[in-house]
C-alpha cells in the first residue's frame, strides 16, 4: 500500500439515508449523455492518493503477498507477549524468520503446482489432520490453503453430529464430503473422533469403539482402491506445550473463543487421551493408510515439515500453461461513466 495516508472525510460527507439516490444517479447520467460533464462531487476533492506508477503498483501487490503471511505471524508474536512470566525452554532454537518465510513461500508455490496437476490429471486427494487440542492443525491447514483455489482445495471441519446423523452409519456424514476428480479435501478432524474424543469423553460405548476399529481399516482400503490418494497426519505436542498454548488463549480476548468446555476437559484428561491415541495409532496404521507423526512443539518447523512431506507423497509435475495475453479493451465512443452521489460511498476513514 502507499505510504501516503488518506485524509478522513469530514462529517458533512458521511453517508446519509435518502430515498432520492436512484433519481440522482439517473439525473447525473442524463446530463452526461447530453454532453455536459457532471459537476465534480465533493468526494473527488478529498482523500485522494497521489498517482502511482505501474512499477509501484506491482511492487505493492507483491508486498501484499508477504503481508498476508506476516499478519498471521504477528498474531503469534502478539500472543507470546501475553504469556508474561510463563516458563519457556531458553535453549529451544527458533527458526530464522527470513528462512521460514522464504521456505514457506517456496513450498506454497509447489502446492500451486500440485493443485494444477491434480486438476489436470483428475486426481482425488484426501488428507486427515488429527492431534490434540492446540496442536497446530489449523495453522498448517491455513498455510496449505492460503494460495490455493478454494474450488479445488477445500476444508471439512464438521460439528458434532445432530440427532439424525447419530442414527446413520458412522462414516456416512464423512462420505458426503469426499472429493470428485480434480479436488483436494482436507479434514480438520475426521472419523477418528470415534477413537479419540468420543471414547475418552464417553460419547460412545466400548462396543461402538470396537466396531470402529474393525471397520476403519477396510473403509480406508476402499478409499484407496477407489483411486483416492489418502494421507493421515497426527500432530504431537508435549504436555507443557499444550498448557502454554491453552494459557495464551485464555489471556487473549481474540483467541478465547477457541477454548470450549471440551478443550478444558481434555486438558484434565491428558493421560486418557494419550492412551486412546496409542491404541488408535496401533490399530489403524496399515500399509494402505499409514499414520505420519508431525512433531509440533515448534509451530514454524511443523508447518514446513508437514508441507514438505505432503508434497513428497504425491508425484506431480508442473503443468505447462498457454501464454495468457490480455486482450485490448474495447473503446466505445458512446460510453460514459456517470458520477455517483457521495452518500453511496463508504467513508474513507483511513
Amino acid at each position: 500500500m502507499s505510504a501516503t495516508k488518506r485524509k478522513a472525510l469530514p462529517a458533512s460527507a458521511a453517508p446519509k439515508t435518502t430515498g432520492t439516490t436512484t433519481a440522482k444517479v439517473k439525473a447525473t447520467a442524463t446530463k452526461a449523455a447530453k454532453g455536459r460533464a457532471p459537476k465534480a462531487s465533493a468526494r473527488s476533492q478529498l482523500g485522494r492518493r497521489p498517482p502511482e506508477t505501474i512499477a509501484q503498483r506491482v511492487r505493492n501487490e507483491r508486498q501484499d503477498v508477504f503481508d498476508e503471511e506476516l499478519e498471521s505471524e504477528l498474531e503469534d508474536s502478539r500472543l507470546s507477549d501475553l504469556v508474561g512470566d510463563l516458563p519457556r525452554d531458553a535453549d529451544q532454537a527458533t527458526l530464522d524468520r527470513y528462512a521460514y518465510f522464504t521456505e514457506l513461500l517456496r513450498l506454497q508455490g509447489e502446492l500451486v503446482k500440485l493443485q494444477d496437476w491434480v486438476v489436470e490429471r483428475g486426481l482425488k486427494v484426501v488428507v486427515l489432520f488429527e492431534g490434540r487440542d492446540a496442536a497446530g492443525k489449523g495453522g498448517v491447514i491455513k498455510r496449505i490453503t492460503q494460495r490455493l483455489n478454494p474450488r479445488v482445495c477445500r476444508v471439512v471441519a464438521l460439528p458434532a453430529p445432530n440427532a439424525r446423523e447419530r442414527t446413520q452409519w458412522y462414516f456416512q456424514r464423512y462420505v458426503a464430503h469426499l472429493p470428485a476428480a480434480g479436488e483436494i479435501v482436507l479434514f480438520d478432524r475426521s472419523w477418528y473422533n470415534r477413537a479419540g474424543v468420543e471414547r475418552v469423553m464417553g460419547f460412545c460405548t466400548e462396543e461402538e469403539c470396537e466396531d470402529f476399529f474393525r471397520w476403519v481399516p477396510e473403509f480406508e482400503r476402499m478409499l484407496v482402491s477407489s483411486g483416492i490418494i489418502f494421507l493421515k497426519y497426527w500432530f504431537s505436542i508435549t504436555d507443557d506445550e499444550q498448557h502454554l498454548r491453552f494459557t495464551m488463549r485464555m489471556r487473549d480476548p481474540l483467541k478465547q473463543w477457541k477454548l470450549s468446555p471440551m478443550d478444558l476437559e481434555s486438558r484434565r484428561r491428558w493421560e486418557a487421551y494419550t492412551k486412546a491415541k496409542e491404541v488408535m495409532l496401533e490399530r489403524t496404521h496399515t500399509p494402505e493408510a499409514k499414520w505420519w507423526i508431525v512433531e509440533a512443539d515448534d509451530k514454524k518447523r511443523a508447518r514446513l515439515n508437514c508441507l514438505h512431506h505432503l508434497l513428497s507423497q504425491i508425484p506431480y509435475r508442473e503443468v505447462r500453461r498457454p501464454l495468457v495475453k490480455l486482450p485490448a479493451r474495447v473503446h466505445n465512443p458512446n460510453y460514459f461513466r456517470g458520477a455517483i452521489p457521495d452518500e453511496m460511498y463508504v467513508p474513507e476513514v483511513y
